[in-house]
C-alpha cells in the first residue's frame, strides 16, 4: 500500500539527508508538503521557485538552451546540490539537490506538450524522470498534483527511501528515466579531491596540490603515487563537445598532422558561469570518444588553469575562444587579472594552434583579432585555405 503524503514526508524528515529543492513551472506544492509536516528543519536546507527568466538565470548562472527540458532540470538539481554542500553542517554524510521544471495547463492554450522533468543530484549519482501529460485530460490543479507527487517521490528516493506515492499517470503517459552512477574518480573530481581524470586506458588522476599523477588501475583497487607529471610536449584540445562535430574532428586531424603529436581531448566539468557537468552529462559527452582517443576530464575552467595542468602544451582553439582569453570581461572586467593570466600561460610554455571560425556571416581568423603582443606571440594560425568548417555545436543542439 502506498503511503500518504504525510507519512512519506515524515519518513523523509527522519532520514539523514539534507536537501535543496528548486521547482519552476509546476510542482511547487511539494515545498508546502515538506514544510507542513513537523521536522522540516532537519531536512530542508532551502526551497526555491525560480519562476521568472532572471530568477532562473540567477539560479543556474547562465541562460539554458530551453527552460523546460531534462538537461535544465539536471542543471537545476546540480545547482541545488552545490548549495546543499555549502549549507549543510560539516561533516555531513548525505546532501542532495532535487529539481523540477514543468510546462502545464495555463490560462491560454499552449502549442507545446504539457510536460515535466524531475532530477536528482547527489555526490554519487545523477537521475532524471520526464513525462508528457495528455493535453485536456486534467485541469491545471490536477496536473500540479501529478507533478507534485513526482517531485516528492524524487525527494524520497534521494533520501534513500523505497516508498513511493501513486502519481496518477496512465499507460499512455510513460515515465522516461535516465541515471548515471558515478565511478569513484568522477566523484573525486566533482568534490575537488582531484583535478583531472583520464578516461582512456588506466585511469590517471592528477593529485591536488602537486604535479604528480595518482594512478588507479581499472582492475584495481590500488592507488599509488608515480613520478610522472603533465609537463612536456603534448597537443590538447579543450572543448565542451556538446556535441562533438565534423569541425572538431577535422581540427584534431590537422593539428596531429601539423604538430606530429597525438591529440588529447579535454572537457572541464566546471564552467565560469554555469553549474558543473552532472554525471549523466559527463557520461554522454565522454561516450562520444573512442577507446583509443585520450580524453581528460578536469576542473580547469580557464586556460590559466589548463596551462598549470598541462604545462608546455599546445592548445587547439578557435578564434572565438582565443578572443575570450584576451577579453577582461571574462576576468570580472579586471584588465590586470587578464594580463596576469596571459603571462602565466606564456611562462608555462603553452602555445595555441588557432583555427578560424564563422561569426555573424564572416570568417574570423587569428589575423582578424586584436590581441596583446605576449598572447599573439604564443599563437600559430591554420589558414582558411586549410580549414574552413562552419559546423556549430550550438546550432546542432537547436536543430535537435
Amino acid at each position: 500500500m502506498s503511503p500518504t503524503i504525510e507519512q512519506l514526508v515524515d519518513r523523509v524528515h527522519r532520514s539523514s539527508t539534507r536537501l535543496v529543492l528548486a521547482v519552476t513551472g509546476g510542482g511547487s506544492r511539494a515545498i508546502s508538503h515538506l514544510l507542513e509536516v513537523p521536522g522540516a528543519s532537519r531536512t530542508v536546507l532551502e526551497a526555491c521557485v525560480p519562476y521568472s527568466e532572471p530568477a532562473m538565470l540567477q539560479w543556474l548562472g547562465a541562460r539554458p538552451d530551453q527552460s523546460c527540458s531534462e538537461p535544465t532540470a539536471r542543471a537545476m538539481a546540480m545547482a541545488g546540490y552545490l548549495r546543499a554542500c555549502r549549507y549543510a553542517p560539516a561533516p555531513f554524510p548525505a546532501v542532495t539537490g532535487v529539481a523540477c521544471t514543468a510546462s502545464l495547463a495555463s490560462d491560454r492554450p499552449k502549442r507545446g506538450p504539457h510536460r515535466a522533468h524531475v532530477a536528482i543530484q547527489t555526490n554519487a549519482m545523477t537521475a532524471s524522470q520526464s513525462v508528457e501529460l495528455v493535453k485536456g485530460r486534467r485541469s491545471r490543479a490536477e496536473e500540479e498534483a501529478v507533478v507534485t507527487y513526482l517531485v516528492l517521490n524524487a525527494v524520497a528516493r534521494a533520501c534513500g527511501l523505497d516508498e513511493r506515492l501513486e502519481t496518477g499517470l496512465l499507460d499512455d503517459e510513460p515515465l522516461e528515466a535516465a541515471e548515471a552512477a558515478a565511478p569513484a574518480p568522477w566523484q573525486d573530481l566533482l568534490a575537488g579531491r582531484v583535478e583531472a581524470v583520464q578516461q582512456s586506458g588506466p585511469t590517471l588522476v592528477a593529485g591536488k596540490g602537486d604535479r604528480h599523477l595518482l594512478c588507479e588501475a581499472p582492475g584495481g583497487p590500488f592507488r599509488q603515487k608515480v613520478p610522472v607529471t603533465f609537463s612536456g610536449t603534448r597537443v590538447v584540445f579543450p572543448g565542451a563537445f556538446n556535441p562533438i562535430h565534423v569541425g572538431h574532428r577535422r581540427m584534431a586531424e590537422i593539428a596531429q598532422e601539423r604538430l606530429g603529436q597525438p591529440v588529447e581531448f579535454e572537457i572541464s566539468i566546471l564552467n565560469v558561469d554555469k553549474p558543473p557537468l552532472d554525471f549523466l552529462e559527463i557520461q554522454r559527452r565522454s561516450g562520444q570518444f573512442s577507446a583509443d582517443q585520450t580524453l581528460w576530464l578536469t576542473r580547469a575552467a580557464t586556460f590559466e588553469e589548463k596551462s598549470r595542468l598541462f604545462a608546455g602544451a599546445t592548445f587547439i582553439v578557435g578564434a572565438d575562444t582565443l578572443r575570450r582569453i584576451a577579453d577582461p570581461r571574462y576576468f570580472g572586467s579586471d584588465a590586470t587579472a587578464c594580463q596576469r593570466a596571459i603571462e602565466q600561460i606564456a611562462a608555462r610554455g603553452c602555445r595555441f594552434l588557432v583555427f578560424g571560425r564563422q561569426e555573424e556571416g564572416r570568417f574570423v581568423g587569428l589575423s582578424d583579432l586584436e590581441l596583446p603582443p605576449q598572447l599573439r606571440a604564443c599563437c600559430q594560425e591554420i589558414p582558411a585555405g586549410e580549414f574552413r568548417e562552419d559546423a556549430s555545436s550550438t546550432e546542432i543542439r537547436r536543430s535537435q
